[in-house]
């Protein structure tokens, strides 16, 4: 006999930890922990100016390059695209389930002009 499927009403609160998904031997769980970039705002806050809209956040930056380093991502896009979709990524950059991922013409305007 042919098993039918219920269709269900989709629950209003799910309880998800990003840190439950990233399995524990994961590359980027290595690297974290030797990561370090608590004093990077505080190095780079004399070359932010006051005024006009809020900046990416540079350990997010720095995470994301890493990122794209670490697991051979060659294009500003496509990182941007992995970043947005895997979710140890996501946990590595500090991003949780719901935070925006920088477009990729932030990576190429900095390459170009900054690094």
């Amino acid at each position: 006999m042919m098993g039918d499927r219920t269709k269900m009403q989709d629950a209003l609160f799910y309880e998800f930890r990003l840190e439950d998904h990233v399995p524990a031997g994961h590359l980027l769980r290595s690297i974290d922990r030797f990561v370090d970039l608590d004093g990077l705002r505080e190095h780079l806050r004399p070359f932010y100016s006051g005024t006009g809209r809020p900046s990416i956040d540079p350990e997010l930056i720095i995470r994301m390059l890493i990122v794209g380093y670490v697991m051979g991502i060659r294009s500003e896009r496509r990182l941007c695209e992995e970043v947005h979709l895997n979710l140890a990524y996501r946990w590595f950059c500090g991003l949780g389930l719901n935070g925006p991922v920088p477009d990729h013409s932030t990576f190429s305007k900095n390459r170009h002009g900054r690094f």
